[in-house]
């Protein structure tokens, strides 16, 4: 059977994250999206997996111990686990390498990617590297290769972040066999938040056991997330006016920017693309590029946020005679949608086909879209 899952969210314990995170929020969100299954996040931080041990789940989603780390050259990895426990054996095995592990919901460890996936590996867990071609705190942002991070330890994932798809990974000759996530990064329980990129998993059944396992064994039958231009770091651009640079116009610049000498940050297409990247996906599960409903209401009312009272009474109504958000996006035809909201359906047709013009981000700033 195939589930949806969200496998990347963080907890409050982390930096920039909403304080009304907790596990009751989390399912409960889950379940409106549409995801059955959830990564817990921030696993090793002992408050967040206490809450999450001690959490009475009365709804149909399954957590999945998660976590994720900053190691040596500040790069971030996601590891997953089949169970709480591991994650506290494992927090005893990082705990004399690292300053904030008892405070800090993504701590920094004074190790580099070998001896982390060596300590994941020894428990039994999962590790990729996180949002890996973004160009801060990734894998590709600092190595040109897996090994050169990882050493003789394999990874058992990639997650591919916001500004990538599938196309992305796809022709670097070392990720051939490596299986792809596409996860929220969630820093807030908002439903323009979690479950804005997820992944269909093929499970014998619904549990933390049955998700862990579909994951080594590269169950993945879909991917699905932003068109990649809606990353605020698909294209290659200055960090403070955001102006966007081709690669041998930032390379002559010297990587600061003329305008203002603001800092060039090179973008995930020409990253992926030094890499071999860019390359044809048909080898892969299908991606399927989304757009959050609130996202498409926001734009629809032209209203200026999705925090809106307009855009969440509209996106509320949806949900309540159509179902959960996911299955509205992708399953649910357009019009059954119109029934319900004409505009709505207008424009999740649009995006079904691919018609929605993107502005690219860059630099650090979200791109945005707009609607035939």
């Amino acid at each position: 059977m195939n589930f949806f899952a969200d496998l990347h969210i963080h907890s409050p314990f982390s930096m920039a994250t909403s304080p009304s995170l907790a596990p009751e929020t989390v399912c409960d969100a889950a379940e409106m999206k549409g995801l059955s299954v959830v990564g817990s996040g921030d696993a090793l931080h002992p408050k967040w997996r206490h809450a999450w041990e001690n959490f009475e789940n009365q709804t149909s989603v399954v957590v999945l111990p998660t976590a994720e780390v900053e190691g040596a050259g500040r790069i971030h990895h996601l590891i997953l686990m089949e169970d709480f426990s591991c994650f506290e054996e494992l927090a005893t095995i990082f705990s004399p390498h690292s300053r904030d592990l008892l405070n800090g919901g993504r701590p920094h460890l004074r190790l580099d990617g070998q001896e982390i996936a060596a300590a994941v590996h020894d428990l039994g867990g999962l590790i990729g590297p996180a949002h890996a071609f973004t160009p801060w705190t990734s894998l590709y942002a600092s190595h040109d290769s897996v090994a050169s991070c990882y050493g003789d330890e394999a990874i058992d994932f990639l997650e591919l972040g916001l500004s990538a798809d599938s196309s992305y990974g796809s022709g670097i000759a070392e990720l051939q066999d490596v299986v792809f996530l596409s996860n929220s990064d969630a820093h807030s329980a908002h439903p323009a938040k979690i479950g804005r990129e997820f992944n269909q998993i093929r499970l014998k059944n619904l549990s933390p056991g049955a998700a862990f396992d579909a994951v080594r064994r590269g169950n993945v039958s879909m991917n699905a997330g932003f068109f990649p231009e809606e990353g605020k770091y698909n294209r290659t651009a200055c960090t403070r006016c955001y102006r966007h640079y081709h690669l041998d116009e930032a390379e002559r610049a010297g990587w600061r920017c003329p305008e203002d000498g603001g800092q060039i940050k090179k973008g995930v297409a020409d990253r992926a693309a030094e890499l071999g990247g860019m390359g044809d996906p048909a080898e892969r599960p299908p991606y399927y590029h989304i757009i959050p409903l609130c996202e498409i209401i926001r734009v629809v009312t032209g209203a200026s946020s999705t925090l809106t009272r307009k855009v969440d009474q509209r996106y509320r109504r949806i949900l309540e005679f159509l179902g959960p958000e996911i299955p509205v996006l992708v399953e649910t035809a357009i019009d059954e949608i119109a029934t319900v909201d004409p505009e709505v359906a207008a424009a999740v047709g649009a995006f079904r086909a691919g018609t929605v013009h993107l502005v690219p981000g860059g630099g650090g700033r979200y791109g945005t879209f707009t609607l035939p």
